[in-house]
């Protein structure tokens, strides 16, 4: 587990970051808050007891994503390109199959630096915000409940495989995985109390992200989705959060219900596999 002040040290690198070059970086902070005692998963940089560099990978199923950043005063000195090689260094170790680069679409360094590592892009992601809207909760045969460890283990694996190609290994690990991250609220999405979906929702300060939303296929075009995703945002609404959530820029279809529910795309995360 990262400490506070290390924590504190990579959002105050990440702030400078940002406004330098006007982009938002995709640092995953639930899953830095929960990291195992055990397991390397970030490599650090300091100089004058100050974090100018640092990189974190994030493991879903057998693809691990690779993010980071580098002070402006301190770059082109080779500490983005000596973080990279240890962090590759210990994904080769593990059994990942796929390793993903992520840069945000506009970060001018970021491309540069890709430009000199064997990488191609693969696609982008929108980072999207709700902007109020009236929003009827008007399907009464869909309900959201909290997800039950011991009862609900099957049906979110299901859904992690029918809808997201996950292996039932890759399910699994990422089941265990989310269930420990800090800050997180799992949802199982049911029609006719039934059991045929569900999200997770996690905060930070005022924000809540929507994440892992799966509906499964044979229960797809029923409107579920859209009644599931409606109380979900009204029921974060009223909590006083703003509320966010990512979406693969190919798939049009569920780009379509998030604009229909009131989203707004604000942000571009690219996305590049890294040539083993």
């Amino acid at each position: 587990m990262l400490q506070q002040h290390v924590l504190e040290d990579i959002q105050k690198l990440q702030s400078i970051c940002e406004q330098e070059e006007k982009i938002e970086l995709k640092l995953n902070f639930d899953m830095l808050r929960s990291r195992k005692q055990n397991e390397v998963n970030d490599f650090f940089h300091y100089e004058d007891n100050q974090l100018v560099g640092f990189i974190g990978l994030y493991g879903f199923g057998n693809t691990v994503e690779i993010c980071g950043m580098v002070a402006p005063s301190y770059r082109r000195k080779k500490i983005f390109s000596k973080l990279f090689s240890q962090a590759l260094h210990n994904c080769k170790k593990s059994e990942y199959t796929e390793i993903l680069l992520n840069a945000p679409g506009h970060s001018v360094s970021g491309k540069e630096f890709l430009k000199q590592i064997p990488c191609s892009f693969t696609f982008s992601e929108y980072q999207m915000k709700w902007i109020k809207k009236e929003l009827e909760d008007d399907n009464p045969f869909v309900t959201l409940r909290s997800s039950e460890s011991d009862t609900d283990l099957e049906i979110e694996i299901q859904v992690d495989m029918e809808c997201f190609g996950m292996s039932s290994a890759e399910a699994t690990a990422y089941y265990e995985q989310t269930k420990m991250e800090a800050q997180q609220h799992h949802f199982i999405v049911a029609y006719n109390s039934q059991a045929v979906g569900k999200l997770r929702v996690s905060y930070d300060k005022s924000e809540a992200w929507i994440h892992g939303f799966g509906i499964l296929p044979s229960y797809q075009k029923l409107g579920i989705g859209k009644a599931a995703l409606k109380q979900v945002i009204l029921q974060q609404h009223q909590l006083g959060y703003d509320v966010f959530l990512e979406v693969e820029a190919k798939n049009k279809r569920a780009l379509q219900l998030y604009e229909t529910c009131g989203f707004n795309s604000y942000h571009v995360q690219d996305y590049y596999v890294y040539s083993l």
